[in-house]
């Protein structure tokens, strides 16, 4: 317990210091714990110290976690790739969903989400740094995948996610975040009654650029559980 509480606190004061390093209020940046692979039990011991946002990336390990821990108030977020045939799990159990990035899964998740539970929050993966072997979908298609998009009566249309290609070197970082922020940026007005605010992006290794650049939401895994076990 202590050590991921130790491990929280640190993230924390990075987030803080890099939005003081920005001119932003540390508030206006949430900490999505990426808890992918974990147990159940860390999710308890880091909702015990203080986290209420988890992102999961596959489906029926999340559902487990959901299970085992609905005891609690936590905030799901599915963050992995989505396939056709589960949205309906996905839009019945989660309050985000970051990696939208065709129409038709959008509209499946509108058309699923049950009556009685409020919009379901949506952020646009893109391609951020067209690269094949990700998901995304192209700057040059984003704006017509949003207006689509942010007509659909149980979806909220929130922002945009990336997850640019890796750079060990900063001041590279920033760049694709700095496309991304732009990318919103155009959205915002195209789309003036969508409430587009948020920019999900920077990870453990590159939390600081995208700070800088804008985020209002840092997906963190590595640097907040260790380093991960994919053996099991």
């Amino acid at each position: 317990m202590t050590q991921i509480t130790d491990r929280f606190d640190q993230v924390r004061a990075q987030i803080t210091a890099a939005a003081v390093h920005a001119k932003r209020s540390p508030s206006t940046i949430k900490l999505l714990a990426v808890s992918k692979t974990r147990h159940a039990d860390e999710l308890r011991q880091a909702w015990s110290a203080g986290q209420r946002d988890f992102g999961e990336n596959y489906l029926q390990e999340a559902l487990d976690k959901i299970e085992a821990l609905d005891d609690l108030d936590i905030c799901w977020h599915f963050i992995g790739p989505i396939q056709s045939n589960k949205t309906r799990p996905i839009t019945e159990n989660f309050s985000w969903v970051h990696s939208v990035d065709r129409l038709k899964v959008a509209q499946r998740l509108n058309d699923q989400r049950p009556k009685g539970m409020p919009p379901l929050n949506i952020c646009l993966q893109v391609n951020i740094s067209d690269e094949s072997s990700k998901s995304g979908v192209l700057p040059s298609e984003l704006s017509a995948l949003a207006r689509d998009v942010a007509s659909l009566e149980n979806i909220r249309l929130r922002g945009l996610m990336a997850i640019p290609a890796s750079n060990d070197d900063p001041q590279r970082q920033r760049e694709p975040f700095a496309q991304l922020n732009t990318l919103l940026q155009n959205l915002q007005q195209q789309l003036p009654s969508a409430p587009l605010d948020t920019l999900s992006m920077g990870m453990s290794a590159d939390m600081e650029a995208a700070i800088l650049e804008g985020a209002t939401m840092v997906r963190i895994g590595t640097a907040l559980f260790g380093p991960r076990d994919y053996s099991e």
